[in-house]
């Protein structure tokens, strides 16, 4: 069980950005609307800056004008942005939620309140103007609050322009400066960033431990750097870039992200690979890796190309003309086009890691959930996703590729630390138990819903939520009403009883009289059964008993049984031949946390 955890807690996810080419891009384009309610809006936003690094300081001067359209029904009379970089200083929320929590992220604990004022993260906001009228604002840590002019009426674009200026902290969570294998920057959430709003109000939350929730738009940015650094990040190369003395200035356009990156050294390696009929992929990673770890990389991109083809055959297609994988940050995590990941791994997980962020392009970068909010979605479903791909890319023939997270979920289950998933990403009491509920059992949701309605199901279920909500900000709902639209099944209770409670699954056989026997239902939580039987003779039937609430049947070759109502804590059925023995669930779908009952 050691293990599970360590694994589980070595998914620790840095961002990054895309690459440099000068393809030109098939923009892709927002939905108006869900299928599933013709009201739905989102906000949009569109970015133009101009950024002059100094790498010898890790400082940087940024012009920011921004165009914001209010899509909502709403007059709004405040915005607010993020400023990210301003949690990696002594005395921050960051600091001391590190310095109080039970079990301390190890890449942060006490660091953070030993930086000294030329190590730490800020962004300080000079001038802000709304349409040409200055504006009152105040940095509150990590959130600006901003007073507008006027009003932003429904339908309205306004226009804001902002002079900031920042300095890059010393690399310790996802973002920063000379991390522990020597990358110089690692640029993510740098720069003002507007925060979302959508129909539950504003989502300024601010920076403490967890990832990120953006507004959809364009960006278009002019990055000027030393003149030999390699840059790798979100967008598009716009042309060759401009030097000036010892400088460059590289310009990007990004169509219809929620973020841009970008990560930078002088000792990048920068290779390419065309994935067919798909995108241009490229890599960058230093030049003085170990060899052992430089041929690792080089391996690493046919494999690339296969979790590609993987993922949008079963998910759906990228959309963009390119994706890179760039070594930098803390670990690994997700951003717009990209990812950075740390790079001294053995193959197998510099493989894993790949695996798991790119899958993260589509479940939370192209279905960008809010990961405060629901990380279960995000973590869960990518967890999902890349387990399968890489047993399927690696031909490991694991029945159920999701095997270790229902382990780790049914040590949280009993460890009573659990708290439900609608918990916020900030407020667990521990790390660990964040980590398992966002990963593992949101890893578990998406198997244990192929168990209920269908492995076949559940792959149509993935790709209509992806065509669905697609360039949108999908919630825990929409993902259970494209599973009813599947299946055609009620899944309500599902969605209820596994992500907004922590009632367990615990069937037993509680008794075999001849050819009766005799279930029971232990835990809160509902579900349908799969039971094989073996009788006296030697023979053995598989047996379905569908949940009453569920309104119908998954599709089943085994014999169908009289539906089982919740309430009733035993259910007794007949067969036609003196019975042996009874095993519920024998293939372990169900999350089930004492399998010890489930057989007699």
């Amino acid at each position: 069980m050691k293990k599970v955890l360590l694994f589980i807690f070595s998914i620790v996810l840095v961002s990054c950005a895309s690459t440099q080419t000068n393809s030109s891009p098939n923009t892709p384009t927002t939905p108006v609307q869900s299928t599933s309610n013709s009201s739905y809006w989102q906000q949009h936003v569109d970015y133009k800056m101009e950024i002059d690094m100094d790498v010898n300081t890790y400082q940087y001067q940024g012009k920011q004008n921004l165009v914001y359209t209010n899509n909502s029904p709403d007059v709004l009379n405040r915005v607010y942005y993020h400023l990210y970089f301003n949690a990696f200083q002594p005395g921050s929320e960051m600091d001391v939620r590190s310095r109080t929590i039970a079990d301390a992220d190890g890449r942060v604990g006490d660091r953070i309140s030993k930086l000294s004022p030329n190590e730490i993260g800020f962004i300080k906001v000079a001038s802000l103007k709304q349409n040409g009228l200055p504006l009152k604002y105040e940095t509150v840590g990590t959130v600006l609050e901003v007073d507008l002019a006027t009003p932003i009426q429904p339908g309205e674009s306004v226009t804001f322009d902002m002079n900031f200026n920042a300095q890059v902290p010393v690399q310790i969570r996802r973002s920063g400066r000379n991390n522990k294998e020597g990358v110089a920057l690692s640029m993510t959430q740098w720069y003002p960033k507007l925060a979302e709003y959508d129909d539950e109000g504003w989502h300024a939350d601010p920076y403490i431990a967890r990832e990120f929730h953006g507004v959809w738009g364009d960006f278009d940015i002019k990055l000027t750097i030393d003149k030999n650094y390699v840059v790798g990040g979100t967008g598009y190369l716009q042309g060759e870039p401009q030097v000036t003395g010892n400088k460059k200035t590289l310009h990007y356009k990004a169509p219809n992200v929620h973020d841009f990156t970008w990560a930078a050294d002088p000792d990048y390696i920068h290779d390419t690979m065309q994935v067919p009929n798909g995108p241009m992929l490229h890599f960058y990673y230093k030049n003085d890796l170990p060899a052992e770890n430089l041929e690792f990389w080089k391996e690493l991109q046919p494999k690339t190309v296969a979790l590609m083809q993987y993922f949008s055959e079963n998910i759906g297609q990228y959309p963009y003309d390119q994706y890179s994988v760039i070594q930098g940050g803390d670990g690994g995590m997700e951003y717009a086009m990209c990812t950075l990941i740390t790079g001294k791994r053995n193959f197998g997980s510099l493989v894993g890691v790949t695996a798991h962020e790119l899958a993260h392009t589509w479940f939370q970068f192209l279905l960008a959930t809010n990961e405060a909010k629901h990380e279960w979605m995000d973590e869960g479903f990518t967890s999902y996703i890349s387990d399968h791909a890489m047993n399927t890319i690696n031909q490991s023939g694991k029945e159920n590729p999701a095997e270790n997270a229902y382990r780790g979920y049914i040590y949280l289950a009993k460890s009573g630390k659990e708290q439900p998933q609608t918990t916020h990403a900030d407020r667990y009491n521990f790390n660990q138990a964040y980590g398992i509920s966002a990963y593992s059992k949101g890893e578990v949701f998406l198997a244990q819903l192929g168990y209920i309605i269908g492995e076949d199901n559940l792959k149509k279920t993935i790709k209509k939520y992806f065509n669905d909500f697609a360039f949108k900000h999908p919630k825990p709902m929409d993902i259970i009403r494209s599973a009813e639209k599947v299946s055609g099944l009620e899944l309500d209770w599902y969605l209820i009883d596994w992500t907004q409670t922590t009632n367990t699954i615990d069937y037993g056989v509680k008794s075999i009289d001849g050819n009766r026997v005799t279930l029971e239902r232990i835990g809160l939580m509902p579900m349908p059964l799969d039971v094989t039987v073996t009788y006296a003779d030697g023979t053995s039937e598989n047996i379905y008993i569908p949940l009453q609430m569920m309104r119908g049947e998954k599709p089943t070759n085994a014999t169908i049984k009289a539906d089982w109502a919740w309430a009733y804590p035993t259910y007794t059925f007949e067969t036609s031949k003196e019975v042996s023995s009874v095993q519920i669930d024998p293939k372990e779908m169900m999350a089930d946390i004492d399998k010890e009952n489930n057989k007699k």
